[in-house]
C-alpha cells in the first residue's frame, strides 16, 4: 500500500469516526431510527412545533430577490432526475459485464428532512429537494469514481480539487512502467471492494 493510500485509508477512518460521533451526538437523543427512519417521541414532536415559522412570517422574513429566484432553483430538477435515470441506467447495463459492484443509490440519496416538525411545507420542500440533489451528485460522484477506477487509474497531472476516495490509489501521472499489471491491480482491487 502506497503512503497516499495510506492516509486516504487513514482520513476513511476518521470519517466514520466522525460520522460515529455526529450519530451519538445527534440530538441528545432525541430521536431513534426505526425501520431506517428517524422516529421522534411525542414530547419532542410537540417542541418541534413551536419552533415552526408560519408561511407569513417565512414570506416577511425571506428578501424579495431570494424569493423570485426559487423557480431557477427548482428548474434544475429536470437535469438531476435525468442524470440521475441515465447513470443507474449505465450502471445497470455496464457494470455488471465490467465486474464492478453496483452503487446502492439510497446510501447516496437521502429524503428525511422533511419529517422534522418544525419545518413548514416549504422549508421541507426546499430540504427534500436540496437532499435530493445533493445526494443524486453523490452517486454520481461514485458511479463515475467507480468507472474512472476500472478504466483509467492515472492521477492528473495537476492537483484535483475534490478527488473521490479511490483516486489517491490511483497510478501517478507519467509512470508507464507496468501499467498494465497495475491496471489490472487496481480493477481487482475495484472488484473485492464491493458496495458500500
Amino acid at each position: 500500500m502506497s503512503r497516499a493510500e495510506e492516509i486516504s485509508q487513514r482520513i476513511s477512518e476518521l470519517e466514520a469516526e466522525l460520522e460515529a460521533e455526529r450519530a451519538r451526538r445527534a440530538c441528545d437523543g432525541c430521536f431513534k431510527m426505526k425501520g431506517g427512519k428517524p422516529h421522534f417521541d411525542p414530547e419532542t414532536r410537540t417542541e418541534h412545533r413551536k419552533h415552526r415559522v408560519t408561511l407569513k412570517e417565512l414570506r416577511h422574513r425571506t428578501p424579495i430577490g431570494q424569493l423570485l429566484t426559487g423557480p431557477v432553483i427548482f428548474s434544475l430538477i429536470v437535469p438531476f432526475a435525468i442524470i440521475d435515470l441515465w447513470v443507474t441506467l449505465y450502471m445497470w447495463i455496464c457494470f455488471p459485464v465490467y465486474g464492478i459492484p453496483l452503487v446502492r443509490r439510497s446510501a447516496y440519496v437521502k429524503i428525511d428532512r422533511h419529517l422534522l416538525a418544525y419545518l413548514n411545507v416549504f422549508q421541507k420542500i426546499y430540504c427534500a429537494y436540496c437532499g435530493y440533489c445533493n445526494g443524486v451528485v453523490a452517486y454520481v460522484r461514485e458511479v463515475a469514481g467507480r468507472t474512472e477506477a476500472f478504466w483509467c487509474p492515472i492521477k492528473h497531472a495537476s492537483k484535483v480539487a475534490g478527488s473521490h476516495p479511490r483516486y489517491a490509489g490511483f497510478l501517478e501521472y507519467g509512470d508507464a512502467k507496468d501499467y498494465i499489471t497495475r491496471l489490472d491491480e487496481s480493477r481487482a482491487r475495484l472488484k473485492d471492494a464491493g458496495p458500500e
